[in-house]
Order: C-alpha cells, then sequence, then structure tokens
C-alpha cells in the first residue's frame, strides 16, 4: 500500500510534536526513595498540596497502613473532615468549578506515575522535573509558567516551600537559521527564599514522587520479592527435569 508522502511525514513527526507540547525540556533523573519514612511524608505533602484539586480514586486511605501508618495516625493527620479510613481519596473540589477556573478538570492521579513514561524518561522522572520546573509568568492566568510543560494551567502548588522564582533566558541566533534568534534557557532567579532550602525542596519533592510511584502500584514491592522466589524455584524444577530427561534418555539408548 502506497502511503501519501505528506501524510508519512506528519507520522514521522508525531513523537516530537507529542515531546514538544511537553516544553521539550530534559528531565532529571528521580532519586529513588524507598524508605517508609520518605513515603510517609511523600502521602503528607500528597494530601496537603495535591489532593485539595486532584484525586486518587484507585486509593483509599487504609492503604496507607501499608507505609507503617496506623489508622490512628491515618485520622489524625491525613484525613479532611468528613472521610473515612475506608474512603476513596476524592477531592471535594467540584469539576465545573475546576473547569471555569484552570481551564481543565485536574486528572486524577492514581497511576499518573505510570501514565507519564515516555522514551524521554521514566514516569518518576518526569514528575520529578515538573514539580521542580515552575516559575512565576505573570502572562499566564494562575501567574505560573512551567519548563516541561509550556504555558501550564496548574499553578505552583508548592511555591511556599520553593519560593518565587522567574525564568533566566538569553537570544541567541537559531543554529538553523541564522536569520532568527531562539530563546535559550539559562536557570532559574530566586526572587523570594522559600521555607525549603532548594536541597530540602528537592528531597521533599523526591519524596511525594516516590508516594505517587508506591501508589501507581502498591503491590509492586511484593510482586517483585515473589518474583525472586518464583524464578528460584522454577530454577530447581529445571534441574530435576533435566536429570530426568537425562536418566530417561540414557535407558532408551
Amino acid at each position: 500500500m502506497n502511503f501519501p508522502k505528506k501524510l508519512i511525514a506528519m507520522l514521522a513527526l508525531l513523537p516530537a510534536l507529542a515531546f514538544a507540547n511537553e516544553g521539550g525540556h530534559k528531565l532529571d533523573k528521580a532519586p529513588e526513595r524507598p524508605s517508609l519514612t520518605s513515603l510517609q511524608n511523600g502521602a503528607k505533602l500528597f494530601v496537603n498540596y495535591c489532593l485539595n484539586c486532584h484525586s486518587a480514586s484507585s486509593m483509599r486511605y487504609n492503604r496507607l497502613k501499608d507505609l507503617g501508618l496506623s489508622e490512628e495516625q491515618i485520622k489524625e493527620n491525613l484525613l479532611f473532615t468528613g472521610d473515612k479510613v475506608g474512603s476513596l481519596m476524592t477531592t471535594a473540589l467540584r469539576p465545573a468549578d475546576a473547569k471555569e477556573w484552570f481551564g481543565v478538570i485536574p486528572p486524577d492521579l492514581s497511576v499518573i506515575a505510570r501514565a507519564k513514561a515516555s522514551s524521554a524518561g521514566s514516569g518518576p522522572d518526569y514528575l520529578y522535573t515538573y514539580l521542580r520546573t515552575f516559575y512565576k509568568d505573570e502572562t499566564r492566568p494562575t501567574g505560573w509558567n512551567n519548563l516541561v510543560v509550556a504555558n501550564v494551567a496548574m499553578p505552583h502548588a508548592m511555591w511556599q516551600l520553593q519560593g518565587v522564582r522567574t525564568l533566566k533566558t538569553a537570544e541567541e541566533k537559531d543554529p538553523h537559521d541564522e536569520s532568527k534568534t531562539v530563546h535559550k534557557v539559562l536557570g532559574f532567579e530566586q526572587v523570594t527564599p522559600g521555607s525549603l532550602t532548594p536541597l530540602q525542596f528537592d528531597e521533599a519533592t523526591a519524596d511525594l514522587v516516590a508516594y505517587l510511584e508506591w501508589m501507581a502500584e502498591p503491590a509492586a514491592a511484593t510482586r517483585k520479592s515473589l518474583g525472586v522466589w518464583v524464578l528460584f524455584l522454577m530454577s530447581i524444577f529445571a534441574l530435576f527435569a533435566w536429570r530426568l530427561s537425562a536418566s530417561f534418555w540414557k535407558e532408551v539408548k
């Protein structure tokens, strides 16, 4: 079958266009934060800064017991008024209000750490970079923009922790067309400090991302440990089968 040349060219550009829509910013590697302390801190940050607008409708509060939290700790520190330990982690924000205020309905975050995986990096890499690259932009309706998602609708929920930053750019000649110039991102300029140092904010963000990764598959650690045992037992069975086969064919010969 012969495809039109224009169609082939458009299909070839789809991956590049998809990446460009995300801002084209290189993703940073998300640190590994598997400890229960990190996951507990991530759960606290998620409830305080994400659950106001986003839901996690596939997760119940009582599943946080797997992170070493007691039912009393969940009730006292992570539950909003009216919620129960067995309730789903949903937001009180009405979709109609979200649409009016932000222009879009905030996505459910239950499996966001898996949904954002791409050839550019893992889901945690995407989230870790995204949450750390907000900057002040008065041209945007919310007053914020982002390097990973250009013209993002979401405001910077954790700006009080990170502080206010602006983007530093420079004009450079376009390497493909010397008659044009392009914006090159040089970094960020800290306008006002946050309640956390830059290192502390990166660590807190890593904890939040670790929790989002755990929430996407709470049984991942169990699955991996069981997988080791399954492979071990299969190796033993394979050894017995090999010796049994050798013994059988020895008698046949």
